[in-house]
């Protein structure tokens, strides 16, 4: 391919809104825009800056964003509602399932029913590549509200001086990005179940527009790809992938020695507009460096995404820890399933835009054989890998960096996930990192498709 071609292709992907993600340690994700940012008066004009209509847009007309609200996962092991008044610059964002605490310091409550409200900004002029992707992506300022499990006030990071703030980017069907991120830290008890301190600036976050609880759409054999986390094992992480058949009463079986890995009991219908399993297996090995785990506490969270005409199963696993009761399941993390259906040779190709267990944006670009990660702001090519088709589970296709490192990757309904058993572009933000001790791999990223 020229050297003209691929830039072009690159271009057509940076120009596209950079939506989902994974990270904040779990995949999950949908990561920021990592451009420099505004800061008060140097801001300018707040309203939308001017668009072209018609077939060019790449997210609802402005005044027709407020009339969705996203139900979606964050890779904190969260479930979230966000709703984006695009008119008065204004956004809603209620947590409806969290691990994460209120407090730096402690384990619980945590953020779960708590609700915030916060202004939202545009990029500043120039900090995306089109005045169209400006309109579509907003930056999420400090969140006020009164937490549910205190009754305390809770608030959450400024967009003012604040380098790599939470930014949600709105598409056709879906809204990505980061959502507040927290500062965690706890000392343990007796010695054990320590959590060394670190601070998210964002947590990568994915919704939906249209989501069912109908368990019959989910019936079927999926491919899934995990990532979760362990906050107690000094943050360690793994990536790992399943094969999954789920009956419409909501039980999954698999052909591995292992079983299912995303969820646990028969899914259950949850009023929120989403399904629950109880009982969900742990991925993260808890047998070293003080981990404190007395059983499977945790809930796994799963949301029927509708896009494109395919049912899209996003799963959330929120951990749990109360330390009165001795029921402690630290590991949060997310996955994405896909319908195990032939891909032919090909299958992937297009331009895909997303964010990753880096906390950072990427784009990447699939041809053949080959796929490309290409940084979105500067269309410069960053980490490459290959792509082998014909795997024993159907839809499922290898990955090999040109390093050596492999991994696996899946797509459905224009959404696409993968995860590398190594370091992938650069690694870890150093701002959502612990320096020398945060691990850069795996790696695992989701991306929606912009391009063909």
């Amino acid at each position: 391919m020229s050297h003209a071609i691929t830039r072009g292709l690159a271009m057509a992907i940076a120009a596209a809104p950079l939506l989902i993600a994974c990270g904040g340690g779990k995949a999950d994700n949908p990561g920021t825009i990592n451009s420099p940012q505004c800061s008060g008066s140097s801001c300018g004009v707040q309203g939308p800056p001017a668009s072209n209509a018609g077939s060019t847009a790449l997210c609802p007309a402005t005044a027709d964003i407020v009339k969705s609200t996203y139900l979606g996962g964050a890779g904190s092991g969260e479930i979230v509602q966000l709703n984006i008044d695009a008119t008065a610059m204004k956004y809603t964002l209620k947590w409806l399932e969290s691990p994460i605490p209120l407090r730096t310091g402690s384990v619980s409550p945590t953020r779960a029913g708590t609700t915030i409200t916060g202004a939202v900004i545009h990029p500043p002029t120039g900090a995306l590549p089109t005045a169209e992707q400006i309109r579509c992506a907003f930056i999420l300022g400090a969140g006020t509200g009164t937490a549910a499990g205190d009754g305390q006030p809770y608030t959450t990071a400024d967009f003012t001086n604040n380098p790599n703030p939470a930014t949600i980017l709105v598409g056709q069907g879906v809204a990505g990005g980061g959502i507040p991120g927290a500062t965690v830290q706890f000392g343990g008890v007796l010695g054990l179940g320590a959590v060394p301190n670190r601070h998210f600036d964002f947590y990568p976050f994915l919704g939906f527009a249209s989501t069912t609880t109908d368990r019959t759409k989910l019936v079927g054999t999926y491919n899934g790809l995990l990532y979760h986390l362990s906050p107690t094992a000094s943050y360690a992480t793994v990536a790992t992938n399943s094969v999954e058949t789920f009956d419409a009463s909501g039980n999954c079986t698999s052909p591995s020695s292992s079983g299912c890995l995303s969820t646990g009991n028969a899914l259950t219908v949850n009023s929120n507009g989403y399904l629950d399993s109880t009982n969900p297996p742990q991925i993260v090995p808890g047998t070293s460096s003080g981990i404190l785990r007395t059983g499977n506490f945790g809930t796994a969270h799963m949301i029927l995404g509708q896009i494109n005409g395919a049912t899209v199963p996003l799963v959330v696993r929120t951990g749990l820890a109360n330390v009165g009761a001795l029921q402690i399941d630290d590991e949060s993390g997310i996955a994405m399933l896909a319908a195990a259906t032939p891909l032919a040779t090909g299958g992937f190709d297009g331009g895909y835009v997303g964010a990753d267990s880096n906390f950072n944006s990427t784009a990447t670009l699939i041809q053949g054989g080959i796929g490309s990660f290409i940084n979105p702001s500067t269309s410069a090519p960053e980490d490459g890998f290959g792509i082998a088709y014909g795997l024993a589970s159907p839809g499922l296709v290898g990955v090999q960096t040109k390093s050596g490192s492999q991994g696996l990757a899946i797509a459905s309904g224009g959404l696409y996930a993968i995860e590398i058993q190594g370091k992938v572009n650069n690694g870890v933000a150093p701002t959502s990192a612990i320096a020398g001790s945060t691990s850069d791999a795996p790696y695992f990223g989701i991306g929606a498709q912009i391009s063909k």
